[in-house]
């Protein structure tokens, strides 16, 4: 079976030079949370979500939310059988093992909260009657700036969901270069390195990653640390639970059985800035997040 390295380092070859994010991304997957992804179009927030997919072989839907997308849309309806006389449940896009929720800020707030229970509970309910989603399942959203037009920014509580926020921002010139000369791996080209049935397995061994005492004193201190900032500002239980999962992933794909500070700090501000801007990203939550490491003493 391939390993979780092999995967970062085929999705780096469709994403060139970006490596850095490409293995955030792998590590959120892991830890088995949802991913937010924002840039300018064009950068690549599509393609990442779509080599997730195919390396791990998972069932993938693109859903493009536009501003007349009804929670119907995502969810499924159900339809009146005439042969066997009673309604049977026609499920929507939701029910694949990765949904990317395409420009997800583009849809209206009542769309975009018919994501809440799945991403939550991993099930839906149509009518009053709950349906579960396949496993694993995964929301990978893409979202634009807020000062394009046509968009409306996520509640903080959806904001919540999301395991982590990335950026793939602009290349490097040499990356770029490389990618004119078509030097990367097309996305259609790539095989499946770890099956659905491997990456439960990668999970699973996720969750049994040893955290010490002192490593989680170390995420308690962080998170209060935020706290005696602004009451808006600070990270929730969930932001807290989601920085050790995440940095239990990181330190799988780095080989170890155990987590350090170091891995909590490679993932820090993928995972807390979202929650600490709001949703409005910018160089402030930056500068918050970067303060919280350097006040926040991590050599225990």
């Amino acid at each position: 079976m391939a390993s979780l390295v092999s995967v970062v380092a085929q999705i780096s070859r469709v994403l060139l030079g970006k490596e850095h994010q490409v293995r955030l991304a792998v590590a959120g997957l892991v830890a088995g949370g949802h991913l937010l992804i924002e840039d300018l179009p064009g950068m690549g927030k599509t393609t990442l979500a779509e080599a997730l997919a195919r390396s791990f072989g998972l069932d993938f839907r693109r859903v493009h939310f536009t501003s007349d997308l009804l929670p119907a849309d995502l969810t499924g309806i159900r339809l009146f059988d005439q042969t066997q006389g009673s309604f049977r449940f026609e499920p929507g896009p939701l029910f694949a093992q990765v949904l990317l929720a395409d420009e997800i800020n583009r849809a209206s707030p009542r769309t975009q909260s018919a994501l809440l229970e799945a991403m939550a509970a991993g099930r839906v309910s149509v009518d009053g009657t709950s349906h579960a989603l396949p496993q694993p399942f995964f929301v990978i959203a893409t979202q634009n700036g807020l000062d394009q037009t046509g968009t409306s920014p996520l509640p903080e509580s959806q904001l919540d969901r999301f395991l982590m926020r990335l950026s793939l921002g602009f290349p490097l010139r040499e990356a770029e270069r490389a990618l004119l000369a078509g030097e990367g791996l097309a996305v259609a080209t790539l095989p499946t390195l770890l099956s659905p049935e491997g990456l439960l397995e990668e999970q699973e061994r996720c969750r049994r990653q040893h955290a010490s005492a002192a490593l989680i004193d170390y995420v308690l201190d962080l998170v209060d640390q935020s706290r005696r900032g602004p009451t808006a500002a600070a990270l929730s239980p969930r932001a807290a639970q989601g920085l050790l999962q995440a940095s239990r992933a990181w330190a799988l794909i780095e080989g170890r059985d155990f987590v350090k500070p170091d891995d909590v700090q490679a993932v820090f501000a993928a995972v807390c800035e979202h929650r600490l801007d709001g949703g409005e990203p910018g160089e402030e939550a930056e500068v918050q997040s970067r303060r919280l490491l350097e006040q926040v003493d991590g050599l225990r």
